[in-house]
């Protein structure tokens, strides 16, 4: 194909997969269930941050963290005293255990108490066409209390090489237009021309199949390689066509 052609093809496709039944199968239905914008972005952040591994795990899991939070998250993130977080001991996902959830919430407090919760704190360079800086500050802020060194695996960080494909997918969900009704179009901050793909094996396989991808890797300079790529399709809403890459990959096998 030529780059018209692929062009077609992949707003086609993104037209596909950008539709109501794919909340069926994705862990963006847990964020779903709320309608409060706090309610909404605690727990897409949450769910985004466990989103790796097979996909009825994630929601199985997801599903048992609002639980944990009496389906409430923002009251249970705000009100919560240290007695509160005890049941979350309990909790398990792959290398996210217990104590990293308790951390979570505790971190969520304080950017909510003082750096204007979640959306303030990804929106603080303006200015920037993309958003590798403002994951970086927003990782500084949320680290800032005591914890333990291997949380910060959890919470990925571009300039340091990362992809930050949780993030990037949390970013998406919540900056992007919610007129197909999947993404909620909630922070207004933010623009989609600013997102980044969610780069991750099912979508760099077929990127490279498709041959917007070269570099090998599922790194930040792929995604950088990546974004240069959509955006010459659509530089407003480049991110559209990570549904296309994900359905290309998931639902028809693309490698």
């Amino acid at each position: 194909m030529n780059s018209e052609e692929l062009k077609d093809f992949l707003d086609h496709k993104a037209r596909t997969y950008e539709n109501s039944f794919f909340l069926e199968q994705d862990p963006i239905q847990i964020p779903h269930s709320f309608s409060k914008k706090e309610d909404i972005e605690i727990a897409g952040f949450l769910v985004a941050s466990i989103a790796w591994g097979n996909r009825i795990s994630i929601i199985k899991n997801a599903k048992r963290m609002m639980a944990l939070m009496d389906n409430n998250p923002y009251q249970f993130v705000i009100e919560h005293k240290e007695k509160d977080l005890k049941p979350l001991t309990s909790f398990v996902h792959r290398t996210f255990n217990g104590y990293d959830f308790s951390f979570f919430i505790k971190a969520l407090k304080n950017l909510y108490i003082n750096h204007d919760g979640l959306e303030g704190s990804f929106s603080n360079s303006l200015h920037s066409k993309r958003l590798d800086h403002n994951i970086h500050n927003f990782r500084t802020l949320f680290f800032e209390l005591d914890h333990e060194k291997r949380t910060q695996k959890h919470v990925a960080d571009p300039l340091r090489g990362s992809a930050a494909k949780r993030i990037n997918m949390f970013l998406r969900w919540m900056v992007r237009d919610s007129k197909h009704g999947v993404d909620f179009g909630l922070w207004k901050q933010l623009t989609p021309a600013q997102l980044s793909c969610p780069l991750d094996v099912h979508s760099g396989n077929v990127a490279r199949s498709l041959g917007l991808l070269k570099r090998k890797q599922n790194d930040q300079k792929a995604v950088l390689e990546l974004d240069m790529n959509l955006r010459k399709f659509d530089p407003k809403d480049p991110v559209k066509y990570d549904f296309a890459l994900f359905g290309l990959g998931v639902f028809e096998g693309m490698k």
